[in-house]
């Protein structure tokens, strides 16, 4: 029978191989006290056990190991660098050394996950089978927590690899297929069958007694491709920092550090190496931006996708039958999407030649699937037979859920509900695809207002991962728990919000294209207004995608919100209105698909500001600070972040965090809008809005659940 040390299964077998099967509590296995305790009394004994003949490291979990304990990063405060560090080299980096320079073959048997310091724990393995399943990925995704592998997971990758071909892996964090990991190098042999996993480490150890010193622990070793003197190091090194820049724009210090550690791997031993890594993962983990990655892209983002927005008691539904109605841009991206997850959708638009253009929408991108390998023509033939376009209202009937993507417009929309809301299933929801009208009023069309939901979708629909779902007052919990059902079905991650013209996203959304049009007009030079929103992180400056969201589209919402009489919502889009209006009125300029807007468009995709802008508002006696231009545009989205919280029309901290993330894109490093205010600090907050509203405008005055929360918890949860 197998000892036990700390959750740790110890089992040796008449050939003097040793399993060592992690079980520790908890779902998972993690890389926290336990482990440490577990992994070092298990070390004892294998250095003392008589007649060993190698050692494997396998899981009794699904999951293979599920990494470091994140919680206890999460707490880790500036100033605790040398305890961070200490902990590190002594309670993972130690042990692991002494588990690969046992004199035995040691070989992990990865039946699940194997990412972060999963994967560490098999590199310091001297070989690595893995079930070759879906159910198996293998990477260290690290870095998009803002952090660093730092188990030995930067040193041992850049050793066994060489510098080009392990940077991808460390900077990207990407998680691989079993296969795909093989490729890489990560993997050395795949089986098929779960159950060979540990037979398949005994054979390999039966064969390779002698093979028990890793790479860089034997003389003479050379790292693939060469060390910093090679010319292929250098080269890659030369131009690695300007396209780190440019992707990361220096706000996310984890990847800088790792090419610090992986460059540092090329010029320095093994175990100084190591130590070097240590004390880049000590540093990073009491950044801000390491907390609010993890907080949000992690803890928030994981509670988010389980369903904690979701109403409990209401059993889980799926989606069979779909309608749609409209077949535009919105319509033919969500025909796709659902039927790729398996759904049949009826695609119903005006005219058939609509309809057929909608559908062909989907033939398209599964095209483009073929083409990378991704899919088969069956795949094709299977999806394109559950979509049927159709001018016919009476192909929806039975539908679970109808989903209409028309115009803006609130009697086109009132029309289309009234005409298929009768085909529904008994219990069907129908969902309106609206960006920022009220469900409420749109609900007043509805027989059933308790069945009828908004259901966001973001452009392009195939690629956007969020869908923003939005309560009226009558929208029961089983609507709201199909709604939600249906966003997990098609691979979407759904937020909850109340009703609210804008609701959130769209909300904070014209904030930010609202202050790039009020800083356009205080006279600053609109290239200076682009380069300041991507200086701060967001991915596109305020002008430039206003031309992609266009004018036209801002001036047709104002004017549908104007005639419903819902004009005047809490974030004030006035100035930017007024400069769509005036771009289209008396110049024509509706946008980039509509001839240019702010920019001018040439035939090869480049763009040039519009000359006439300079003479509308431009003064070369403007000279803002460019803090105060920066905190500008972030300020004024969390300030109305904030305010949707306030309000109600968030329902929960998570789902404003990971809607700004994932529908707003707000920047990697703030973990989102509402937890960039944490780690900025609440007083500092309300201090820095003070001066901004006193300097631009009371759009700026902190919201009083900034103070309240300050004073009753400190933080935003």
């Amino acid at each position: 029978m197998a000892d036990q040390y700390h959750g740790f299964h110890y089992d040796k077998d008449g050939d003097g191989i040793v399993t060592v099967t992690m079980d520790m509590d908890g779902p998972v296995n993690a890389m926290n006290a336990q482990f440490r305790s577990a992994l070092a009394e298990t070390l004892d004994r294998l250095e003392n056990e008589s007649g060993l003949a190698g050692v494997i490291i396998a899981s009794a979990k699904p999951t293979f190991f599920a990494g470091g304990d994140l919680k206890a990063i999460v707490a880790a405060e500036p100033g605790q660098e040398a305890e961070q560090f200490d902990m590190v080299e002594q309670g993972i980096k130690a042990p692991l050394r002494r588990l690969e320079k046992l004199p035995v073959p040691v070989v992990a048997a990865i039946n699940g996950a194997a990412l972060g310091g999963g994967l560490e724990i098999c590199l310091a393995c001297n070989h690595r089978v893995a079930w070759n399943s879906p159910k198996v990925k293998i990477g260290l995704p690290e870095v998009t927590l803002g952090l660093l592998p730092g188990a030995g997971g930067v040193v041992r990758t850049v050793h066994m690899l060489g510098l080009e071909k392990a940077l991808p892996i460390l900077l990207e964090g990407r998680q691989l297929p079993s296969a795909d990991a093989a490729a890489a190098g990560l993997v050395d042999e795949l089986v098929d069958d779960v159950d060979a996993l540990v037979p398949a480490a005994k054979a390999w150890i039966k064969a390779n007694p002698d093979t028990a010193t890793q790479p860089w622990d034997v003389k003479g070793h050379r790292i693939p491709g060469g060390n910093i003197w090679s010319p292929k190091a250098q080269m890659t090194l030369s131009v690695a920092p300007a396209m780190l820049y440019k992707k990361t724009r220096g706000l996310l210090p984890a990847p800088e550090k790792i090419l610090d550690v992986a460059s540092q791997a090329l010029i320095v031993d093994f175990d100084t190496a190591l130590r070097y890594e240590s004390r880049a993962l000590a540093y990073l983990v009491t950044t801000p931006q390491a907390k609010n990655l993890i907080t949000t892209g992690f803890f928030q983002m994981n509670s988010v996708r389980s369903g904690a927005s979701r109403p409990d008691g209401v059993e889980k539904r799926q989606v069979k039958k779909l309608g749609i109605l409209g077949a535009g841009m919105m319509g033919q991206g969500i025909a796709y999407v659902s039927a790729l997850s398996g759904i049949d959708v009826v695609l119903k638009d005006i005219s058939q030649e609509a309809a057929d253009k909608g559908k062909a929408y989907s033939a398209k991108l599964i095209d483009k699937r073929i083409e990378r390998g991704r899919a088969t023509e069956a795949d094709r033939q299977a999806l394109l037979d559950r979509i049927l376009p159709t001018t016919d209202a009476a192909d929806l009937d039975g539908c679970d859920l109808v989903v209409e993507a028309v115009f803006e417009n609130i009697d086109l929309k009132a029309t289309v509900t009234r005409e298929a809301e009768p085909h529904l299933a008994p219990n069907g929801v129908f969902g309106s695809n609206t960006s920022t009208l009220p469900i409420s009023q749109l609900a007043e069309a509805s027989a059933k207002p308790e069945n009828f939901i908004g259901i966001h979708f973001f452009s392009p629909v195939e690629k956007m991962p969020l869908i923003e779902l939005i309560c009226g007052d009558a929208t029961s919990d089983e609507a709201l728990a199909l709604a939600f059902d249906y966003a997990q079905q098609i691979r979407k991650t759904p937020i909850v919000v109340n009703d609210s013209l804008g609701f959130f996203t769209s909300r904070v959304f014209s904030t930010f294209l609202d202050e790039g049009a009020r800083l356009l007009t205080e006279g600053l030079d609109p290239v200076l207004i682009d380069a300041m929103a991507r200086q701060v992180g967001m991915p596109i400056g305020p002008l430039a995608i206003q031309d992609e969201v266009s004018q036209e589209l801002t001036r047709k919402a104002a004017e549908t919100h104007r005639n419903m009489g819902v004009l005047g919502s809490k974030a004030d889009n006035s100035v930017n209105i007024e400069v769509c209006e005036k771009l289209i009125a008396e110049f024509g300029r509706g946008g980039r698909y509509h001839g240019g807007g702010y920019y001018e468009y040439a035939a090869d995709g480049s763009k040039k500001v519009w000359p006439k802008l300079y003479e509308l508002w431009y003064r070369d006696d403007v000279d803002l600070p460019e803090d105060d231009i920066r905190d500008r545009i972030l300020f004024r989205q969390v300030v109305e972040s904030l305010k949707c919280l306030e309000e109600g029309v968030l329902r929960t901290v998570a789902d404003g965090n990971v809607g700004s993330m994932l529908g707003i894109g707000a920047p990697p490093w703030t973990g989102g809008f509402i937890q960039f205010v944490n780690t900025y600090g609440l007083a500092r907050f309300a201090d820095r809005c003070a001066e901004l509203a006193e300097r631009y405008g009371e759009r700026f005055a902190v919201p009083a659940i900034v103070t309240e929360t300050a004073a009753a918890k400190g933080h935003f949860e």
